[in-house]
């Protein structure tokens, strides 16, 4: 699953790992968030690795969990959806807005049997360091998102941002150096 191969999300092992990691966003999402300790702990028990000085906010949402890596200074506003079939890494002290939703998943295009039956596969997606998404950004399968980009609001990220750039639209363009 996380070296992009085909798998189906039914598979019980799978399914019961997803499932675990629905049950964990639930009880981190009925958590007191001034109980820092405790938010904190079950953050860190859910994600795969948590750096210092991270905020999340509440209503995450993530299909595993363990392949979501978030280094020191990461703020996830509220309702971030993170689906982590394959690895999702977000660099030190990016922001990422409202509603903001990083996928990783893909279904198979051009075999509509396969695509019919639930195979899955997917392509990792990286954050670079000091990025700033506006709210609802949507970051699609495979991309990697350079040091020191602005995504601006309701965009989806379609390709590669190099650094230090402002994108903007559906899909994403450059629209500016920073």
């Amino acid at each position: 699953m996380t070296a992009g191969e085909l798998y189906h999300a039914d598979d019980p092992a799978i399914a019961a790992a997803g499932l675990a990691a629905r049950s964990a966003c639930w009880r981190l999402g009925q958590t007191d968030p001034a109980d820092e300790a405790s938010y904190d702990a079950q953050l860190r028990d859910l994600l795969g690795t948590v750096g210092e000085d991270v905020i999340v906010w509440p209503g995450l949402r993530v299909d595993y969990g363990t392949n979501i890596h978030l280094a020191d200074g990461v703020f996830l506003n509220v309702d971030a959806t993170i689906l982590d079939v394959c690895p999702v890494h977000i660099g030190k002290d990016t922001r990422i807005g409202p509603g903001v939703q990083l996928l990783t998943p893909l279904h198979p295009l051009t075999d509509h049997a396969l695509r019919a039956t639930g195979w899955e596969y997917g392509a990792p997606v990286t954050i670079g360091e000091n990025c700033w998404f506006g709210g609802n950004v949507t970051v699609c399968p495979g991309v990697t998102v350079g040091d020191n980009v602005v995504v601006g609001a309701g965009s989806v990220v379609t390709r590669d941002l190099p650094d230090n750039v402002l994108a903007v639209g559906t899909p994403a363009r450059v629209v500016r150096q920073l």
